[in-house]
Protein backbone atom coordinates (compact mmCIF):
# COMPACT_ATOMS: atom_id res chain seq x y z
CA UNK A 1 0.00 0.00 0.00
CA UNK A 2 2.85 2.41 0.95
CA UNK A 3 4.64 1.62 -2.33
CA UNK A 4 1.45 2.38 -4.31
CA UNK A 5 1.03 5.73 -2.54
CA UNK A 6 4.65 6.58 -3.27
CA UNK A 7 4.15 5.87 -6.99
CA UNK A 8 1.03 8.10 -7.07
CA UNK A 9 2.83 10.97 -5.32
CA UNK A 10 5.83 10.62 -7.65
CA UNK A 11 3.56 10.73 -10.71
CA UNK A 12 1.85 13.87 -9.39
CA UNK A 13 5.28 15.43 -8.84
CA UNK A 14 6.29 14.68 -12.44
CA UNK A 15 3.09 16.29 -13.78
CA UNK A 16 3.68 19.39 -11.66
CA UNK A 17 7.32 19.55 -12.77
CA UNK A 18 6.26 19.33 -16.43
CA UNK A 19 3.80 22.22 -15.99
CA UNK A 20 6.47 24.38 -14.33
CA UNK A 21 9.03 23.60 -17.06
CA UNK A 22 6.48 24.37 -19.80
CA UNK A 23 5.59 27.70 -18.21
CA UNK A 24 9.25 28.55 -17.84
CA UNK A 25 9.87 27.67 -21.49
CA UNK A 26 7.01 29.87 -22.67
CA UNK A 27 8.26 32.75 -20.53
CA UNK A 28 11.76 32.44 -22.05
CA UNK A 29 10.32 32.25 -25.58
CA UNK A 30 8.26 35.35 -24.96
CA UNK A 31 11.33 37.15 -23.60
CA UNK A 32 13.42 36.07 -26.60
CA UNK A 33 10.76 37.33 -28.99
CA UNK A 34 11.32 40.86 -27.70
CA UNK A 35 8.82 43.48 -26.52
CA UNK A 36 5.19 43.44 -27.64
CA UNK A 37 4.60 45.24 -30.91
CA UNK A 38 2.29 48.24 -30.57
CA UNK A 39 -0.01 49.85 -33.10
CA UNK A 40 -0.40 52.99 -30.97
CA UNK A 41 1.90 54.24 -28.21
CA UNK A 42 0.61 57.34 -26.45
CA UNK A 43 0.34 58.51 -22.85
CA UNK A 44 -3.35 58.16 -22.02
CA UNK A 45 -3.10 61.18 -19.68
CA UNK A 46 -2.21 63.32 -22.72
CA UNK A 47 -5.41 62.39 -24.56
CA UNK A 48 -7.67 65.46 -24.54
CA UNK A 49 -10.40 64.47 -26.95
CA UNK A 50 -11.82 61.19 -28.26
CA UNK A 51 -14.22 60.40 -31.07
CA UNK A 52 -15.84 56.99 -31.45
CA UNK A 53 -17.69 56.40 -34.70
CA UNK A 54 -19.73 53.27 -35.31
CA UNK A 55 -22.26 53.23 -38.09
CA UNK A 56 -24.48 56.30 -37.93
CA UNK A 57 -23.58 56.94 -34.29
CA UNK A 58 -20.76 59.23 -33.17
CA UNK A 59 -19.69 59.68 -29.57
CA UNK A 60 -17.34 62.58 -28.82
CA UNK A 61 -15.65 63.24 -25.48
CA UNK A 62 -13.52 66.18 -24.35
CA UNK A 63 -11.66 67.02 -21.15
CA UNK A 64 -12.65 70.24 -19.39
CA UNK A 65 -10.33 72.64 -17.55
CA UNK A 66 -10.46 70.48 -14.41
CA UNK A 67 -9.48 67.33 -16.29
CA UNK A 68 -12.99 65.85 -16.13
CA UNK A 69 -14.53 64.30 -19.22
CA UNK A 70 -17.59 65.74 -20.95
CA UNK A 71 -19.76 64.16 -23.64
CA UNK A 72 -20.08 66.56 -26.58
CA UNK A 73 -21.94 64.32 -29.03
CA UNK A 74 -24.72 63.27 -29.43
CA UNK A 75 -25.58 65.55 -26.47
CA UNK A 76 -23.70 67.69 -23.96
CA UNK A 77 -23.65 65.97 -20.55
CA UNK A 78 -21.07 65.06 -17.93
CA UNK A 79 -19.21 61.85 -18.68
CA UNK A 80 -18.23 58.99 -16.40
CA UNK A 81 -14.51 59.70 -15.93
CA UNK A 82 -13.70 56.04 -15.28
CA UNK A 83 -15.40 54.77 -18.43
CA UNK A 84 -13.87 57.39 -20.76
CA UNK A 85 -10.43 56.96 -19.19
CA UNK A 86 -10.73 53.22 -19.85
CA UNK A 87 -11.52 54.00 -23.49
CA UNK A 88 -8.50 56.32 -23.70
CA UNK A 89 -6.18 53.75 -22.09
CA UNK A 90 -7.41 50.95 -24.36
CA UNK A 91 -6.51 52.80 -27.56
CA UNK A 92 -3.59 54.95 -26.41
CA UNK A 93 -1.49 51.87 -25.68
CA UNK A 94 -2.69 49.40 -28.28
CA UNK A 95 -0.80 46.18 -28.84
CA UNK A 96 -0.82 44.07 -31.99
CA UNK A 97 -1.81 40.44 -31.58
CA UNK A 98 -0.66 39.55 -35.10
CA UNK A 99 0.11 41.22 -38.42
CA UNK A 100 -2.30 39.83 -41.06
CA UNK A 101 -1.09 41.71 -44.15
CA UNK A 102 1.82 44.11 -44.43
CA UNK A 103 0.53 46.20 -47.37
CA UNK A 104 -1.88 46.45 -50.30
CA UNK A 105 -4.66 44.71 -48.37
CA UNK A 106 -8.25 44.71 -49.57
CA UNK A 107 -9.80 46.53 -46.60
CA UNK A 108 -13.36 45.64 -47.63
CA UNK A 109 -12.52 41.99 -47.01
CA UNK A 110 -11.94 42.86 -43.34
CA UNK A 111 -14.87 45.32 -43.18
CA UNK A 112 -12.45 48.16 -42.42
CA UNK A 113 -13.51 50.77 -41.43
CA UNK A 114 -16.82 49.77 -39.81
CA UNK A 115 -15.73 51.64 -36.67
CA UNK A 116 -13.26 54.45 -36.08
CA UNK A 117 -11.57 55.75 -32.92
CA UNK A 118 -9.74 59.10 -33.04
CA UNK A 119 -7.48 60.37 -30.28
CA UNK A 120 -6.35 64.00 -29.98
CA UNK A 121 -3.33 64.52 -27.72
CA UNK A 122 -1.66 67.58 -26.23
CA UNK A 123 0.43 69.62 -28.66
CA UNK A 124 -0.84 67.95 -31.84
CA UNK A 125 -3.57 69.23 -34.12
CA UNK A 126 -4.20 66.02 -36.03
CA UNK A 127 -5.64 62.97 -34.26
CA UNK A 128 -4.34 59.43 -34.23
CA UNK A 129 -7.00 57.29 -35.94
CA UNK A 130 -7.58 53.58 -35.45
CA UNK A 131 -9.81 51.98 -38.09
CA UNK A 132 -11.59 48.83 -36.99
CA UNK A 133 -13.23 46.02 -38.92
CA UNK A 134 -14.89 42.69 -38.38
CA UNK A 135 -14.41 40.29 -35.49
CA UNK A 136 -12.13 37.35 -36.19
CA UNK A 137 -14.43 34.30 -35.72
CA UNK A 138 -11.51 32.13 -34.55
CA UNK A 139 -10.57 34.01 -31.38
CA UNK A 140 -12.75 37.18 -31.26
CA UNK A 141 -9.81 39.47 -32.02
CA UNK A 142 -10.58 42.46 -34.24
CA UNK A 143 -9.15 43.34 -37.62
CA UNK A 144 -7.81 46.87 -37.66
CA UNK A 145 -5.47 49.40 -39.14
CA UNK A 146 -3.93 52.66 -37.97
CA UNK A 147 -4.42 55.52 -40.42
CA UNK A 148 -1.13 56.04 -42.27
CA UNK A 149 0.04 52.49 -41.54
CA UNK A 150 -0.38 50.03 -44.45
CA UNK A 151 -0.56 46.95 -42.26
CA UNK A 152 -3.78 45.10 -41.40
CA UNK A 153 -3.45 43.67 -37.92
CA UNK A 154 -5.40 41.73 -35.31
CA UNK A 155 -6.18 43.68 -32.14
CA UNK A 156 -7.09 42.36 -28.65
CA UNK A 157 -10.54 40.82 -28.25
CA UNK A 158 -11.10 42.94 -25.11
CA UNK A 159 -11.74 45.94 -27.38
CA UNK A 160 -15.01 44.38 -28.51
CA UNK A 161 -16.71 45.07 -25.15
CA UNK A 162 -15.47 48.67 -25.11
CA UNK A 163 -16.70 49.34 -28.65
CA UNK A 164 -20.16 47.94 -27.90
CA UNK A 165 -20.80 50.50 -25.15
CA UNK A 166 -23.53 53.07 -25.73
CA UNK A 167 -23.93 56.71 -24.72
CA UNK A 168 -25.59 55.64 -21.46
CA UNK A 169 -22.51 53.60 -20.48
CA UNK A 170 -20.21 56.60 -20.93
CA UNK A 171 -22.27 59.31 -19.24
CA UNK A 172 -22.14 60.23 -15.55
CA UNK A 173 -24.84 58.43 -13.61
CA UNK A 174 -24.40 59.82 -10.08
CA UNK A 175 -25.81 63.17 -11.17
CA UNK A 176 -27.26 64.18 -7.79
CA UNK A 177 -23.90 64.11 -5.96
CA UNK A 178 -23.25 66.57 -3.11
CA UNK A 179 -20.85 66.88 -0.15
CA UNK A 180 -22.51 64.82 2.56
CA UNK A 181 -20.08 66.15 5.17
CA UNK A 182 -21.51 69.65 4.67
CA UNK A 183 -25.06 68.61 5.60
CA UNK A 184 -26.11 70.06 8.96
CA UNK A 185 -29.77 69.02 9.02
CA UNK A 186 -32.17 66.73 7.18
CA UNK A 187 -35.94 66.48 6.93
CA UNK A 188 -37.72 63.38 5.67
CA UNK A 189 -41.35 62.77 4.87
CA UNK A 190 -42.60 59.49 3.39
CA UNK A 191 -46.11 58.10 3.69
CA UNK A 192 -46.51 57.47 7.44
CA UNK A 193 -42.97 58.63 8.25
CA UNK A 194 -41.93 62.14 9.19
CA UNK A 195 -38.82 63.22 11.06
CA UNK A 196 -36.14 65.89 11.27
CA UNK A 197 -32.56 65.58 12.51
CA UNK A 198 -29.64 67.94 13.12
CA UNK A 199 -25.92 67.31 13.35
CA UNK A 200 -24.05 68.39 16.49
CA UNK A 201 -20.34 67.66 16.85
CA UNK A 202 -20.47 64.89 14.22
CA UNK A 203 -23.46 63.22 15.93
CA UNK A 204 -27.01 63.25 14.63
CA UNK A 205 -29.94 64.11 16.91
CA UNK A 206 -33.60 63.84 16.07
CA UNK A 207 -35.58 67.05 16.59
CA UNK A 208 -38.96 65.58 15.70
CA UNK A 209 -40.99 63.51 16.52
CA UNK A 210 -38.77 63.37 19.65
CA UNK A 211 -35.40 64.71 20.72
CA UNK A 212 -32.96 61.82 20.80
CA UNK A 213 -29.61 60.61 19.55
CA UNK A 214 -29.71 58.71 16.24
CA UNK A 215 -27.90 55.40 15.79
CA UNK A 216 -24.34 55.91 14.69
CA UNK A 217 -24.06 55.97 10.91
CA UNK A 218 -27.77 55.62 10.14
CA UNK A 219 -28.39 59.22 9.01
CA UNK A 220 -25.02 59.30 7.24
CA UNK A 221 -26.01 56.14 5.35
CA UNK A 222 -29.17 57.83 4.04
CA UNK A 223 -27.19 60.91 2.98
CA UNK A 224 -24.53 58.78 1.25
CA UNK A 225 -27.23 56.75 -0.46
CA UNK A 226 -28.80 59.91 -1.90
CA UNK A 227 -25.49 61.43 -2.97
CA UNK A 228 -24.25 58.22 -4.61
CA UNK A 229 -27.53 57.36 -6.30
CA UNK A 230 -26.87 56.16 -9.85
CA UNK A 231 -29.21 56.36 -12.80
CA UNK A 232 -30.42 53.15 -14.37
CA UNK A 233 -32.43 55.16 -16.85
CA UNK A 234 -32.83 58.85 -17.76
CA UNK A 235 -36.51 59.64 -18.31
CA UNK A 236 -36.20 63.43 -18.71
CA UNK A 237 -33.13 65.50 -19.57
CA UNK A 238 -34.64 68.98 -19.15
CA UNK A 239 -37.68 68.47 -16.94
CA UNK A 240 -40.78 70.57 -17.34
CA UNK A 241 -43.93 70.78 -15.18
CA UNK A 242 -45.57 68.28 -17.52
CA UNK A 243 -42.71 65.84 -16.89
CA UNK A 244 -43.12 66.16 -13.13
CA UNK A 245 -46.82 65.43 -13.50
CA UNK A 246 -46.22 62.55 -15.91
CA UNK A 247 -43.88 60.78 -13.46
CA UNK A 248 -45.86 61.60 -10.31
CA UNK A 249 -43.27 64.02 -8.96
CA UNK A 250 -45.60 67.03 -8.76
CA UNK A 251 -47.14 65.40 -5.67
CA UNK A 252 -44.37 63.05 -4.49
CA UNK A 253 -44.90 60.35 -1.87
CA UNK A 254 -41.33 60.70 -0.59
CA UNK A 255 -39.42 63.90 0.09
CA UNK A 256 -35.96 64.34 1.64
CA UNK A 257 -34.40 67.75 2.30
CA UNK A 258 -30.70 67.91 3.27
CA UNK A 259 -29.55 71.41 4.25
CA UNK A 260 -26.05 72.51 3.22
CA UNK A 261 -25.50 76.03 4.63
CA UNK A 262 -21.78 75.92 3.82
CA UNK A 263 -22.72 75.53 0.14
CA UNK A 264 -25.55 78.04 0.59
CA UNK A 265 -28.20 75.63 -0.65
CA UNK A 266 -30.99 73.37 0.42
CA UNK A 267 -31.58 70.29 -1.71
CA UNK A 268 -34.95 68.65 -2.10
CA UNK A 269 -35.12 65.04 -3.30
CA UNK A 270 -38.53 63.83 -4.45
CA UNK A 271 -39.51 60.22 -5.21
CA UNK A 272 -42.53 58.56 -6.77
CA UNK A 273 -43.05 54.81 -6.85
CA UNK A 274 -44.90 53.54 -9.94
CA UNK A 275 -45.85 49.90 -10.55
CA UNK A 276 -42.40 48.71 -11.54
CA UNK A 277 -40.21 51.84 -11.35
CA UNK A 278 -39.19 54.58 -8.97
CA UNK A 279 -38.76 58.08 -10.39
CA UNK A 280 -36.45 60.64 -8.75
CA UNK A 281 -35.39 64.24 -9.25
CA UNK A 282 -34.00 67.07 -7.13
CA UNK A 283 -34.54 70.80 -6.83
CA UNK A 284 -31.00 71.33 -8.19
CA UNK A 285 -31.23 69.05 -11.24
CA UNK A 286 -32.96 69.28 -14.60
CA UNK A 287 -33.11 65.51 -14.93
CA UNK A 288 -35.52 62.80 -13.86
CA UNK A 289 -34.07 59.33 -13.43
CA UNK A 290 -34.91 55.77 -12.51
CA UNK A 291 -32.23 54.76 -9.93
CA UNK A 292 -30.24 51.51 -10.07
CA UNK A 293 -31.14 50.47 -6.53
CA UNK A 294 -34.41 50.57 -4.64
CA UNK A 295 -33.90 53.24 -1.99
CA UNK A 296 -37.42 53.48 -0.64
CA UNK A 297 -37.06 50.81 2.06
CA UNK A 298 -34.51 53.03 3.84
CA UNK A 299 -36.69 56.11 3.45
CA UNK A 300 -39.68 54.33 4.98
CA UNK A 301 -37.93 53.63 8.29
CA UNK A 302 -39.45 55.50 11.20
CA UNK A 303 -37.41 57.63 13.56
CA UNK A 304 -38.00 55.03 16.28
CA UNK A 305 -36.10 52.49 14.14
CA UNK A 306 -33.20 54.89 13.63
CA UNK A 307 -32.81 56.24 17.17
CA UNK A 308 -29.95 55.00 19.33
CA UNK A 309 -31.23 52.44 21.84
CA UNK A 310 -27.94 52.14 23.75
CA UNK A 311 -27.58 54.26 26.88
CA UNK A 312 -23.95 55.04 26.03
CA UNK A 313 -22.06 54.24 22.85
CA UNK A 314 -18.41 53.26 23.15
CA UNK A 315 -16.12 50.24 22.66
CA UNK A 316 -15.00 48.30 25.71
CA UNK A 317 -11.57 47.64 24.23
CA UNK A 318 -10.93 51.41 24.15
CA UNK A 319 -11.71 51.86 27.88
CA UNK A 320 -8.79 53.43 29.77
CA UNK A 321 -10.36 54.43 33.10
CA UNK A 322 -13.45 53.55 35.16
CA UNK A 323 -15.05 55.32 38.12
CA UNK A 324 -17.76 53.64 40.22
CA UNK A 325 -19.90 55.00 43.02
CA UNK A 326 -22.51 53.05 44.94
CA UNK A 327 -23.36 53.58 48.59
CA UNK A 328 -20.05 53.91 50.43
CA UNK A 329 -18.13 52.44 47.47
CA UNK A 330 -16.03 54.94 45.51
CA UNK A 331 -13.52 53.36 43.11
CA UNK A 332 -11.40 54.63 40.27
CA UNK A 333 -9.46 52.15 38.16
CA UNK A 334 -6.96 52.80 35.37
CA UNK A 335 -5.71 50.62 32.57
CA UNK A 336 -1.96 50.42 32.00
CA UNK A 337 -0.13 49.97 28.72
CA UNK A 338 0.29 46.27 29.54
CA UNK A 339 -3.55 45.99 29.48
CA UNK A 340 -3.71 45.35 33.22
CA UNK A 341 -6.11 47.27 35.47
CA UNK A 342 -5.01 48.98 38.69
CA UNK A 343 -6.83 50.52 41.66
CA UNK A 344 -4.51 53.53 41.80
CA UNK A 345 -2.89 55.92 39.35
CA UNK A 346 0.56 54.78 40.54
CA UNK A 347 -0.41 51.32 39.24
CA UNK A 348 0.83 49.42 42.30
CA UNK A 349 -2.31 47.56 43.30
CA UNK A 350 -3.61 45.35 40.49
CA UNK A 351 -7.32 44.68 39.91
CA UNK A 352 -8.96 41.61 38.37
CA UNK A 353 -9.05 42.59 34.68
CA UNK A 354 -11.79 40.09 33.80
CA UNK A 355 -14.15 41.52 36.42
CA UNK A 356 -13.42 45.12 35.46
CA UNK A 357 -13.94 44.47 31.76
CA UNK A 358 -17.10 42.43 32.41
CA UNK A 359 -18.49 45.44 34.25
CA UNK A 360 -17.47 47.82 31.44
CA UNK A 361 -19.13 45.55 28.87
CA UNK A 362 -22.33 45.59 30.93
CA UNK A 363 -22.33 49.41 30.81
CA UNK A 364 -21.56 49.36 27.08
CA UNK A 365 -24.42 46.92 26.39
CA UNK A 366 -27.14 48.76 28.34
CA UNK A 367 -30.14 49.10 26.00
CA UNK A 368 -33.48 50.80 26.42
CA UNK A 369 -36.52 48.70 27.22
CA UNK A 370 -38.43 51.99 27.29
CA UNK A 371 -37.66 55.69 26.89
CA UNK A 372 -38.71 58.64 29.03
CA UNK A 373 -38.51 61.35 26.36
CA UNK A 374 -39.96 64.21 28.39
CA UNK A 375 -38.90 63.55 31.98
CA UNK A 376 -40.20 65.72 34.80
CA UNK A 377 -38.03 66.55 37.79
CA UNK A 378 -35.13 64.14 38.24
CA UNK A 379 -36.19 63.57 41.84
CA UNK A 380 -39.26 61.70 40.62
CA UNK A 381 -36.92 59.11 39.09
CA UNK A 382 -34.46 58.99 41.96
CA UNK A 383 -31.83 60.74 39.87
CA UNK A 384 -31.39 63.83 42.03
CA UNK A 385 -29.46 61.54 44.41
CA UNK A 386 -28.54 58.53 42.25
CA UNK A 387 -28.10 55.18 43.98
CA UNK A 388 -25.16 54.41 41.70
CA UNK A 389 -22.90 56.05 39.12
CA UNK A 390 -20.55 54.60 36.51
CA UNK A 391 -18.20 56.59 34.31
CA UNK A 392 -16.06 55.06 31.59
CA UNK A 393 -13.28 56.96 29.87
CA UNK A 394 -12.08 55.80 26.46
CA UNK A 395 -8.97 56.69 24.52
CA UNK A 396 -8.86 56.46 20.73
CA UNK A 397 -5.53 55.48 19.22
CA UNK A 398 -3.68 57.95 17.02
CA UNK A 399 -0.93 60.58 17.02
CA UNK A 400 -3.09 62.67 19.34
CA UNK A 401 -5.23 60.21 21.34
CA UNK A 402 -8.72 61.56 21.99
CA UNK A 403 -10.17 60.87 25.43
CA UNK A 404 -13.94 60.76 25.93
CA UNK A 405 -16.07 60.10 28.99
CA UNK A 406 -19.40 58.30 29.27
CA UNK A 407 -21.29 58.69 32.54
CA UNK A 408 -24.41 56.80 33.62
CA UNK A 409 -26.54 57.63 36.64
CA UNK A 410 -28.82 55.00 38.19
CA UNK A 411 -32.15 56.01 39.72
CA UNK A 412 -35.22 54.13 40.88
CA UNK A 413 -35.67 50.39 40.35
CA UNK A 414 -39.09 48.90 39.55
CA UNK A 415 -38.88 45.54 41.30
CA UNK A 416 -41.98 44.16 39.56
CA UNK A 417 -40.71 44.98 36.05
CA UNK A 418 -37.08 44.45 37.13
CA UNK A 419 -36.17 47.70 35.41
CA UNK A 420 -33.95 50.57 36.49
CA UNK A 421 -34.21 54.18 35.37
CA UNK A 422 -30.83 55.41 34.09
CA UNK A 423 -29.55 58.63 32.60
CA UNK A 424 -26.74 59.36 30.20
CA UNK A 425 -25.52 62.69 31.61
CA UNK A 426 -25.09 64.03 28.04
CA UNK A 427 -28.74 63.49 27.14
CA UNK A 428 -31.93 65.16 28.33
CA UNK A 429 -34.07 62.02 28.18
CA UNK A 430 -33.98 58.87 30.29
CA UNK A 431 -33.91 55.11 29.75
CA UNK A 432 -35.57 52.19 31.48
CA UNK A 433 -33.20 49.20 31.32
CA UNK A 434 -32.92 45.66 32.66
CA UNK A 435 -31.86 46.10 36.29
CA UNK A 436 -29.68 42.95 36.24
CA UNK A 437 -26.58 45.01 35.43
CA UNK A 438 -26.63 46.36 39.01
CA UNK A 439 -25.44 42.95 40.18
CA UNK A 440 -22.10 43.65 38.45
CA UNK A 441 -21.31 46.54 40.82
CA UNK A 442 -18.82 45.31 43.42
CA UNK A 443 -19.84 45.53 47.10
CA UNK A 444 -16.31 46.58 48.00
CA UNK A 445 -12.86 46.83 46.43
CA UNK A 446 -11.88 43.37 47.72
CA UNK A 447 -14.20 41.72 45.17
CA UNK A 448 -12.08 43.05 42.32
CA UNK A 449 -8.67 42.40 43.80
CA UNK A 450 -6.44 39.83 42.11
CA UNK A 451 -6.14 36.64 44.16
CA UNK A 452 -2.61 35.56 45.17
CA UNK A 453 -2.41 32.59 42.68
CA UNK A 454 -3.61 34.84 39.85
CA UNK A 455 -1.21 37.57 40.90
CA UNK A 456 1.77 35.19 40.84
CA UNK A 457 0.73 33.83 37.44
CA UNK A 458 0.35 37.38 36.14
CA UNK A 459 3.82 38.32 37.41
CA UNK A 460 5.32 35.29 35.64
CA UNK A 461 3.83 36.42 32.30
CA UNK A 462 5.00 40.02 32.74
CA UNK A 463 8.23 40.79 30.88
Amino acid sequence: MKFKNTIILFAAFLVLLAVVLLMDKKAKEKKAAGPEEKLVTLASADVQRISLKKGAETLTFKKDDKGDWMVLEPMEVKADNYEVNQLAESFADLKIERVVEKENADLKKYEIPSKEVSLWVKGKEQPVKVLLGMVNPLDSTLFGQKEGDKRVVLLPSTLKTTLEKKLFDFRQKDIFKYETGNVTSIKLQAKDVKWEAQKKNEEWFFQTPFKALAKEGKIATILDMLSNMRAKEFTAEDKKPDDLKKYGLDKPEYQVIPSLPKDNKELTFVFHKAEDKTYVTTSQSTKIIVPEADLLADLEKKASELRENKVVVFNTWQASRVAIKKGTLDLTLTKAQNDKWYFDAAQKQEADASKVETFVRKIESLEAAEYVDTPKKLAEYGLDKPQAEATVWTKEAGEKPVEKSFAVLVGNVDKDKKQAVVKNVRLDYLFRVDAAFLDEFPKDAKEWKVSEPEKKESEKKSP
